[in-house]
């Protein structure tokens, strides 16, 4: 009966018992060496970053961060201008150009020192310019104040000088290719700036979309075409020599500058193109 009674009990439990063997675990594991490491990296890029600012040129910087910049187009319709002479957003921006053809951006400036050409080259003759510019115009206090008329931008082809009429200033009495007065002032200040610079030139004409009267002869084409002409004649009187001129161009009111008012003075506008 006692042995029948045995055969009847349940059967003892089963135990499982797990054992994790860790090796070189000293000093709770490796992750301290991961934050170590990440610590490090994160110095070493600190450091580069103020090696970098003390070797390079404030042109150089600015070119790095220009790299750096999004590229997205975004359009300056309705920029203000500049407060002070040849400086600040302007309507004359490279990036305000709603048109590829006009379009011609500002270049990333990646260059290492005490390299002749290329964009630096580009920029120091923007400055050369500009300081001429402003000796010529420095004991005429009407010309210091049309110069806000005045643009002049390091482009993917060269430096360009745009000169933009608004509602105070027109560069040429209204519908014809005849420079007003204050205008043929500031073109000889433009070809005394440019003469010394190297480079081939091209000059773009823009109109506004200011209708013609009925049976007129003229038209927007063939006026914005003369106006390049009469610039082209005009920077040659200032001593530009005539083999320099590589083309002109009429773009009549088809690259507007004010998109949503094509009538708008600020449409008309002439462009010098500096090339490198």
């Amino acid at each position: 009966m006692a042995s029948r009674a045995g055969r009847n009990d349940p059967p003892p439990p089963i135990i499982v018992k797990k054992v994790t063997v860790v090796q070189d675990a000293g000093h709770h594991g490796g992750a301290w060496k991961v934050a170590y490491a990440d610590f490090v990296t994160a110095m070493m890029a600190f450091f580069l970053l103020l090696w970098l600012l003390g070797s390079t040129t404030e042109a150089q910087r600015k070119g790095i961060a220009d790299y750096f910049t999004p590229t997205l187009v975004k359009l300056k319709e309705k920029s203000a201008g500049s407060d002070g002479l040849l400086g600040g957003a302007s309507l004359v921006d490279p990036d305000s150009y709603p048109h590829r053809a006009a379009q011609t951006g500002s270049r990333p400036i990646t260059v290492p020192r005490d390299v002749s050409g290329g964009p630096k080259e580009s920029i120091d003759r923007v400055k050369r310019m500009r300081e001429r510019v402003q000796e010529d115009i420095a004991d005429d206090r009407r010309l210091r104040r049309l110069m806000r008329q005045v643009r002049m931008v390091d482009t993917i082809e060269g430096v360009r000088i745009d000169l933009v009429d608004d509602a105070d200033f027109s560069m040429f009495v209204l519908g014809t290719t005849v420079l007003t007065p204050d205008a043929a002032k500031l073109m000889k200040v433009i070809a005394e700036a440019v003469r010394p610079e190297p480079g081939a030139l091209t000059i773009r004409g823009h109109t506004d979309a200011l209708p013609w009267k009925s049976g007129a002869a003229a038209n927007n084409w063939s006026l914005s075409a003369g106006r390049a002409e009469a610039t082209r004649q005009a920077l040659m009187r200032g001593g530009i020599g005539e083999t320099r001129f590589r083309r002109i161009e009429g773009v009549a009111d088809r690259e507007p500058l004010v998109t949503d008012n094509p009538q708008d003075p600020r449409n008309r506008r002439m462009s010098i193109l500096l090339m490198d």
